[in-house]
């Protein structure tokens, strides 16, 4: 007679991954802003977005309200041609362009973390199937558990006998 070989249980669950595949944005971002003027629109907002760079344009505004107030025209016209020209006129757009390519940055990066929080989402989910399909199965073990414990329970208690000595059946 052939020997039964055991067979391999079949699984609970089955996982479906998501169609999710991570990218790098700051490679794409990288890629995307290849022009001398997205360059310098960053290199500038960058260098202008900082305090020190805010204390300098303070102290360009300051000259030019003591050459006011001094009544001294040369100081007054080159701090107020500097910060009334230079500053607003030519800095504004750059620091613009600078902002919006920093946004599409950002854009990007949330685009990014939306997709990967969506995997996520559909993993966890999966997760809790998995987990209850355990569970439906350790109580159903459970239950088969609780029936043999009765059996060899019932088998242990000896045998009750009737009048006339016969073993009545067991319940």
């Amino acid at each position: 007679m052939p020997r039964e070989t055991p067979t391999t249980p079949k699984p609970l669950y089955t996982h479906t991954a998501h169609p999710h595949t991570p990218r790098n944005v700051n490679a794409q971002h990288k890629a995307e802003r290849t022009g001398f003027n997205q360059r310098a629109a960053l290199l500038l907002t960058r260098a202008t977005g900082n305090m020190w760079c805010a204390y300098l344009f303070g102290g360009i505004g300051v000259g030019s309200l003591v050459g006011v107030i001094t009544n001294n025209l040369t100081l007054a016209l080159l701090f107020g041609a500097v910060s009334s020209y230079f500053l607003q006129l030519i800095f504004l757009p750059i620091i613009q362009t600078g902002s919006n390519i920093l946004s599409r940055h950002a854009e990007l990066q949330a685009d990014e973390m939306f997709a990967t929080s969506q995997h996520s989402f559909a993993d966890i989910e999966q997760i809790a199937a998995h987990l209850s399909a355990q569970d439906a199965k350790i109580l159903e073990i459970e239950a088969i558990n609780q029936r043999q414990l009765a059996l060899l329970i019932a088998l242990q208690q000896p045998q009750q006998r009737d009048a006339k000595g016969r073993f009545l059946p067991r319940r």
